[in-house]
């Protein structure tokens, strides 16, 4: 899928958002400056967030709860962290049982977190525009068109 500018970035991240459940995780890779937070922002003001999320790259975690949002969010930025054993102080699946997990830089977790995310890999092509490739897993194929 190609994204031709933030606008449609956003777009497809409001698209998700009709998508979501509390439960599930939603795994995000790409270079700085790929779409990862713009497709974030997008899902995040479908589900209700008035005003811009701002990027959780110094918090690490974003949280975000009713009535700002329509269910629990938790949006985290993977970029800091060093050691994947670090990641299990941060409390994420305990926080699964009722939120959404949005995770931008999941390969710093190392491949055992999440296996059942829906996996968006962002690519900047050399026009500007943004390559879009989406792993859907078992328990996401119920609801992505085909």
């Amino acid at each position: 899928m190609h994204l031709l500018d933030p606008q449609a970035t956003e777009a497809f991240g409001a698209l998700l958002a009709t998508r979501v459940r509390p439960g599930d995780v939603i795994t995000l890779v790409g270079t700085l400056g790929a779409g990862k937070t713009s497709v974030a922002r997008g899902l995040l003001a479908a589900l209700g967030l008035a005003g811009e999320a701002p990027s959780p790259s110094f918090a690490i975690v974003q949280p975000y709860e009713p009535p700002e949002v329509r269910f629990p969010v938790l949006h985290v930025d993977l970029y800091r962290i060093d050691d994947p054993t670090e990641i299990e102080e941060l409390a994420l699946d305990d926080a699964r049982y009722d939120s959404l997990l949005l995770v931008e830089w999941p390969e710093r977790a190392g491949p055992e977190y999440w296996p059942d995310a829906l996996r968006l890999s962002l690519t900047i092509e050399p026009d500007g525009t943004r390559s879009l490739t989406i792993g859907v897993p078992e328990a996401w194929r119920s609801r992505w068109p085909t």
